[in-house]
């Protein structure tokens, strides 16, 4: 087996930064609530505690049992996982005094300690958190100090277990990678080996042996993470994968045409679908969110299985799930709340015969482009924003009709052609034009107009769990929005968004 880090999750909005950050370093890493530790193989190298929201002063805060861990393999506490290492062993975790959130430097630090090593006096480090280790065991040694901080972070004498009450893992954290490097490489003895090309390697290999001579089909979206795991199962099993690309009506301008050329470079076996009707038909009269969502979803599967359907001794069905979707499923406090349906298809039937196959699903979004690239697949479909399997059925707020598609696709093709044109589209994580359910009053010509209003948004992102609002030059905004207003009837009144994620979602819907 891969060898790997274990990541145990108390359920802090960190720990998937924290399993990303590892696997720059070329390590591979797994992340598992903390109630549910795997058995731990030789295959394991050490184990990190995440954050918490929780406070270990809570009655109800995260327990791990950790009797098969601790001086067994190298263990690392972050925030939450270092204050449990030190109250469980007697020490004292108290309310912090003062605030500690956000930057801070270390003022001392211990550059003799294995997890210290070279890292500089008064680097900056990201504070996140109500609690403060107040007093430590005695075998416990102080190897890194901020002003307000005493217990920055600690290890424990006799064995390799380690703590830090700042995050190594955030952007904030100028030295962090290398906090993380030294526990990882050095103090785990991990071995940088996991990477795009022996992914590749690996996978291909053991799709080869899972799937045999089976036949498979799989839903292509045109996206990053569908084209992927398209190549890598062709490059695995040939002819034996089919593949279903279906035009829900609710595309971007040509895109099904644009689409399918692309695929066709591939290699890969695609059958196209229009069904633009059929789901226009479904959504009619329907306006709130996640009843179109359950629309289109439900859709969806009709026409996927109505095609699935006609092809000879399919026996799987495969999905281009990604790591965050896996770890949404089994998280601490099982699923989180629903802000809205997941962007892809909403749900599989379960009277489902096929079985499931997902070559993507230890992968980040990140991973995944750098694993196409390891494939050579061409970046017009690599570097592709982000486009939610709803389309624009979640970017026209309100119910949908066919003139307001057309309406949004052209003021969508003028905006994205914009941003490529300025050389921008590739310098944003993700652009979207929203069909607003209100009209204005406007004047062209000498004729008073009272049309729709369209909202232009573009954020930067690494991961799609924080963003912010893209700075893109007025200049840009200006002719963008008088081409759409001159060109796009309908249209008197362009707006850009400038809301952040939190506290706004990146689409609006």
């Amino acid at each position: 087996m891969e060898e790997s880090i274990l990541i145990l999750d108390f359920g802090s909005q960190y720990t998937q930064l924290i399993a990303r950050k590892i696997r720059e370093l070329n390590v591979y890493c797994e992340i598992h609530p903390f109630n549910k530790i795997p058995k731990l193989g030789a295959h394991f190298k050490g184990v990190v505690l995440s954050g918490s929201p929780f406070s270990v002063r809570d009655e109800n805060s995260p327990v791990p049992d950790l009797s098969e861990i601790r001086r067994k393999i190298p263990l690392l506490g972050i925030c939450y996982g270092a204050q449990f290492l030190a109250q469980v062993a007697g020490g004292e975790v108290l309310p912090s005094k003062t605030r500690e959130y956000g930057r801070a430097n270390l003022k001392y630090v211990d550059q003799q300690d294995d997890l210290f090593k070279g890292i500089s006096i008064d680097t900056q480090v990201w504070m996140s958190h109500g609690d403060t280790i107040a007093n430590i065991p005695d075998n416990y040694c102080i190897t890194a100090s901020t002003e307000d901080v005493k217990v920055g972070g600690f290890r424990i004498d006799g064995e390799k277990t380690y703590g830090i009450q700042f995050h190594p893992e955030v952007y904030h954290t100028v030295e962090g990678i290398d906090v993380l490097k030294n526990f990882v490489v050095d103090i785990c003895g991990a071995q940088q080996n996991w990477t795009p090309d022996s992914f590749v390697e690996t996978t291909i290999e053991a799709l080869k042996k899972e799937l045999g001579d089976d036949n498979v089909v799989l839903g292509l979206s045109g996206g990053v993470d569908s084209s992927v795991a398209g190549v890598l199962l062709h490059r695995a099993i040939g002819k034996n994968l089919t593949c279903i690309f279906i035009d829900n009506g609710l595309l971007r301008k040509n895109e099904f045409e644009s689409v399918m050329d692309s695929y066709d470079g591939l290699g890969l076996n695609v059958i196209g679908v229009r069904a633009g009707d059929e789901f226009l038909n479904q959504l009619k009269g329907i306006s709130e969110p996640e009843l179109k969502r359950k629309a289109i979803g439900h859709t969806f599967i009709e026409v996927f299985d109505r095609e699935s359907d006609k092809l000879d001794s399919i026996k799987w069905l495969a999905q281009g799930t990604i790591y965050p979707d896996v770890i949404e499923s089994v998280s601490v406090n099982g699923p989180s709340a629903t802000i809205k349906s997941h962007h892809n298809v909403g749900g599989l039937p379960d009277d489902m015969n096929l079985k499931l196959v997902e070559p993507l699903k230890l992968l980040f979004k990140d991973e995944v482009r750098r694993v196409g690239r390891a494939l050579d697949i061409p970046g017009r479909i690599l570097n592709r924003h982000p486009f939610p399997g709803p389309g624009l059925g979640i970017r026209i707020l309100g119910d949908i009709t066919a003139e307001k598609v057309f309406m949004l696709q052209e003021v969508d093709d003028i905006f994205i052609n914009g941003l490529k044109e300025y050389e921008l589209y590739d310098k944003v994580w993700q652009s979207a034009a929203i069909l607003l359910p209100i009209q204005s009053v406007g004047v062209m010509g000498d004729e008073r107009t009272y049309e729709n209003v369209v909202a232009l948004r573009s954020v930067g992102s690494t991961d799609g769990m924080t963003a912010d609002w893209s700075h893109l030059p007025y200049e840009f905004l200006g002719k963008i929005s008088n081409e759409i207003i001159n060109k796009v009837k309908g249209i008197n009144r362009v707006v850009y968004d400038i809301s952040s994620k939190p506290p706004a979602t990146i689409e609006w819907e």
